[in-house]
C-alpha cells in the first residue's frame, strides 16, 4: 500500500472491482491496482475488506495539540481507534491510553464524525485523569464532570459540554438524559467494571447504547481472573458476534470440574482473544519512548464517617493552636492524625485504635491492583491500616504479605524471595520505614502510596525498591488522595521540598481551611 500526494492510497490487488464496488470515491484503477481517495470513511471501509495495514488520515490531518507531543505508541493507538467505531484498547496501565483516546475523539469531532463524547470511569479518575488530561490535550474543548446530586448531573448532561465524564453508577441516575444527550461516542475506562452482564449497571448502559454509538472499551487487564470476564465486555461492544446466552459462552470456554467449580478449557484464551476484537495492546516494555517512571494520582473521597471525624479533629486542632507556637514535630504529629483518618484507623492518646469506614479508598486500591499487569507494592504508613488493607484484599482473593517492623529478618527475607521468584504473593503491603533501603523488589512495576509520608528520604528510598537493576518494565507510582493535605504532601514529596521548613505552614493552612 502506497500513499500518493497525501490524497490517495494505491493498493495492489487482483480484484480492483471489489474495492471499487464498495468505495465510491476512487480515482482510477488498472488490472492489478486501485487508487482510493484517502479519507476516514474510505480507510474504515478498507479495514472491513481486510486491508489491516491501511493508515488513518489522522496522521495527515491532525496537529496533536496539548502540553506534550504524543509518543509513537500513542499515535498508533489513536489511529487505530479512529478506524474502529467499536474497539477495545488493552494498553497497559501507565502507557497514556487516556491521551490517545482524547486525541482520537478530538479528531473525530473536528472531522464531523461525532459531536459529543461520554466518558464512563471510576470516581477516582474522573478529575485526576480524565478532566486533567482533557485540559492538557484538548483545552479547546468544553469538558464537565457529571458528579453530585441528580439535579447537578442532569444539568451537565443536558448542557453544552463536548466531553461529559461520569462514574459507572452515575449512569443510572441520569439514564433518560443520557439517551437524549446526543452522545455519539462512549469511552468506557477500566471496562472490567462491566464484565458481569447480569448486573443492573450493565443493563443500564446497554439501554443507553444505540446501534450507531461508537464504543471504545479500555482496560489493561481484560479477562484477567477468568475467561468469563470477557463476556460482558464483548456483549456491550460487539454484541453481533457474542453468544446470546452467557451459559452458552461459559460452556465454550469452561469445564465444570465439580458442582460449584469451573475451570478454563485449553482453547479458552484463543477464544477470548478472537472475541475481544478489534483490539490494540501495548505493554510498557513495548513503548521505547515511554518515561521510565510515571506518577499519577487517584482521588479516593472520604466516606461520610471519615469526613465527619476529619472535620471534628481539625476543629480541635484549631482550638489547641490558638495563641501557641507550633513546633514542626507537633505539626507533623497532628497531620499524621488526619492522615490516619483517611487511612481508616486512628490511634488515640491512650494507644487505642478507632476504626473508620474507609471503603472508598480500599475499593480504589483494588481497582489499581486489578489494572496492574505485574506485581504491586502498597506503602501504608500506619500499622493498623496495614491490617485493614490485608483483610480487605483477602476478602477479594488478592494474595498479600505484610512487611513492617514486627516482621523478623528471616521471615522478611523469605517473603521478599517468594515475591521476586514465585507467583504469590501478588501484593506486598509495606510500612515504608521497614523496607526503604537496600531490598530489590523488581517483580513489581507499580507502587501505590495508600497515604503520604512526611519524609522525603523515606519516600524516595521506598520508590527505589522497584527502580533498580533487573527492572524490565517502565514503572508507575500511584498516589491515593482524598483530602487537600494529602495532595499538598504528595506535591512536596515529588518536588523534594524541605519538610522541616514547610510542615508548619502546611499544618496551619490545613486547620484554617
Amino acid at each position: 500500500m502506497q500513499v500518493v500526494e497525501n490524497k490517495y492510497l494505491v493498493i495492489q490487488t487482483e480484484e480492483p472491482q471489489k474495492i471499487l464496488s464498495t468505495i465510491a470515491k476512487s480515482a482510477e484503477y488498472t488490472e492489478d491496482s486501485v487508487a482510493v481517495h484517502w479519507g476516514l470513511k474510505e480507510a474504515q471501509m478498507l479495514k472491513t475488506l481486510g486491508w489491516e495495514s491501511v493508515p488513518s488520515p489522522i496522521n495527515r490531518d491532525y496537529d496533536w495539540p496539548g502540553l506534550h507531543r504524543p509518543m509513537n505508541h500513542q499515535k498508533e493507538t489513536s489511529s487505530f481507534l479512529t478506524l474502529h467505531p467499536r474497539a477495545f484498547c488493552f494498553n497497559e496501565q501507565g502507557t497514556g491510553k487516556t491521551a490517545s483516546a482524547i486525541w482520537a475523539s478530538d479528531y473525530l469531532i473536528a472531522q464531523g464524525y461525532i459531536s459529543r463524547v461520554l466518558v464512563i470511569c471510576p470516581v477516582s479518575i474522573m478529575q485526576a485523569a480524565w478532566q486533567a488530561d482533557l485540559f492538557k490535550f484538548a483545552v479547546h474543548r468544553h469538558v464537565d464532570v457529571a458528579h453530585g446530586d441528580r439535579k447537578k448531573r442532569k444539568a451537565i448532561v443536558e448542557g453544552v459540554a463536548e466531553y461529559v465524564v461520569i462514574n459507572y453508577d452515575g449512569v443510572s441516575i441520569v439514564e433518560e438524559e443520557l439517551k437524549a444527550g446526543g452522545f455519539d461516542l462512549i469511552i468506557i475506562d477500566e471496562a472490567n467494571a462491566y464484565k458481569n452482564s447480569r448486573t443492573e449497571r450493565f443493563k443500564t448502559l446497554r439501554r443507553v447504547i444505540t446501534p450507531d454509538t461508537w464504543i471504545w472499551m479500555m482496560t489493561g487487564t481484560p479477562a484477567a481472573q477468568s475467561p468469563l470476564d470477557a463476556y460482558g465486555l464483548a456483549k456491550l461492544c460487539v454484541p453481533a458476534r457474542t453468544p446470546h446466552l452467557y451459559t452458552a459462552f461459559r460452556d465454550v470456554v469452561m469445564y465444570q470440574f465439580s458442582r460449584f467449580k469451573w475451570i478454563p478449557k485449553p482453547q479458552a484464551q484463543g477464544i477470548v482473544h478472537n472475541l475481544l476484537q478489534p483490539a490494540i495492546r501495548f505493554e510498557k516494555k513495548d513503548c521505547i519512548d515511554l518515561p521510565d517512571v510515571t506518577h499519577t494520582s487517584r482521588f479516593a473521597p472520604l466516606t461520610p464517617q471519615q469526613s465527619k471525624y476529619y472535620k471534628d479533629l481539625k476543629k480541635e486542632m484549631l482550638i489547641e493552636a490558638v495563641g501557641d507556637e507550633v513546633s514542626a514535630v507537633n505539626a507533623a504529629a497532628q497531620l499524621n492524625k488526619l492522615l490516619q483518618i483517611s487511612c481508616g484507623a486512628v490511634y488515640t492518646d491512650t494507644k487505642n485504635v478507632i476504626e473508620f469506614d474507609a471503603s472508598s479508598r480500599l475499593n480504589i486500591l483494588l481497582e489499581v491492583i486489578e489494572e496492574a499487569s505485574h506485581k504491586v507494592l502498597v506503602f501504608v504508613p500506619f500499622t493498623h491500616a496495614l491490617n485493614l488493607v490485608q483483610d480487605f484484599l483477602r476478602k477479594n482473593k488478592v494474595t498479600s504479605e505484610i512487611i513492617n517492623g514486627s516482621v523478623s529478618v528471616s521471615k522478611r527475607t523469605d517473603i521478599f524471595k517468594r515475591f521476586q521468584e514465585q507467583d504469590e504473593p501478588r501484593v506486598l503491603l509495606i510500612q515504608p520505614q521497614a523496607a526503604a533501603h537496600g531490598v530489590t523488589l523488581t517483580a513489581a512495576n507499580v507502587i501505590v502510596w495508600y497515604a503520604p509520608v512526611t519524609s522525603i528520604e523515606t519516600y524516595l528510598q521506598a520508590n527505589a525498591r522497584i527502580d533498580r537493576p533487573g527492572q524490565r518494565n517502565p514503572m508507575t507510582i500511584v498516589h491515593l488522595e482524598g483530602s487537600p493535605v494529602e495532595t499538598k504532601l504528595y506535591s512536596m514529596l515529588q518536588n523534594k521540598l524541605d519538610f522541616h521548613n514547610k510542615i508548619i505552614d502546611l499544618y496551619k493552612s490545613e486547620i484554617n481551611s
